[in-house]
């Protein structure tokens, strides 16, 4: 069985529409998704329909948390302010209430699926190291657990320590765990503007990262607010200081 592991579309209906695409020709029988479906750009509302037709299991990101609650937004600038709220009137009631009931955490067919980390998942902590991977590690039962949230394709390999580093195609290794982040397809931040997503392979013990161009002429037009494009991996510059974790 082939399963697409997608993260972070963040409203990008254009990305979204090309991986799904690639999905087919690379014959996945599932999807699963990590979170952030909204956020950043244009189209929530498109972008979570989508999700939801496919019935494709999916766990909560930050900013579905952000966009699917009232929530104060205490300390964020104005423009970040208006990107979350805007967000929030594009999506029905329904669809409010399918994001803010996503879990934190799935199980799927034997792996784990989860935005940020095991470690307190509901705090969005960052993972580009092996120090904050260790962490996470600590609370894995799966041999594999693949995450998103910082939009940067990085894999992880617990046996007696730790190691990791960026990946195009690896096999999964007996008796470790793996810790695996799946790009983004909505808003990549490791200077390479192409959508990203993974292919695991269960038959063949794979992990495939896939990187596909896509148009981006319809992106951040007239449609809602005016929303930061690839921001730094520090956080978007639209955000206070303060929040540029929370809100990444």
């Amino acid at each position: 069985m082939r399963y697409a592991v997608i993260a972070d579309i963040h409203a990008n209906l254009l990305a979204l529409r090309v991986v799904l695409e690639d999905i087919k020709a690379q014959q996945c029988s599932r999807i699963v998704c990590l979170g952030d479906l909204v956020g950043y750009n244009s189209y929530p509302k498109e972008c979570l329909d989508i999700i939801r037709e496919l019935d494709i299991p999916c766990v909560k990101g930050n900013h579905d948390e952000y966009c699917s609650s009232d929530v104060p937004l205490e300390g964020f600038n104005p423009r970040a302010t208006e990107a979350v709220q805007w967000t929030r009137e594009q999506l029905s009631e329904g669809d409010r209430k399918w994001l803010g009931e996503l879990p934190y955490v799935k199980l799927i067919s034997g792996f784990t699926i989860v935005h940020a980390t095991l470690n307190e998942p509901h705090r969005w902590s960052y993972v580009f190291d092996t120090m904050a991977a260790a962490a996470h590690f600590e609370h894995q039962t799966t041999s594999v657990c693949f995450f998103g949230h910082t939009h940067v394709p990085l894999a992880f390999v617990r046996d007696s320590a730790v190691r990791g580093g960026t990946y195009t195609k690896f096999r999964i290794e007996a008796g470790k765990k793996h810790f695996v982040n799946v790009g983004s397809v909505g808003q990549p931040r490791d200077n390479n503007p192409k959508a990203a997503y993974v292919v695991y392979d269960l038959d063949e013990g794979s992990i495939e990262l896939r990187r596909l161009a896509y148009p981006k002429s319809e992106e951040g037009g007239s449609k809602g607010p005016s929303l930061v494009k690839n921001p730094p991996r520090s956080g978007p510059p639209f955000l206070s200081a303060a929040n540029q974790n929370e809100a990444e």
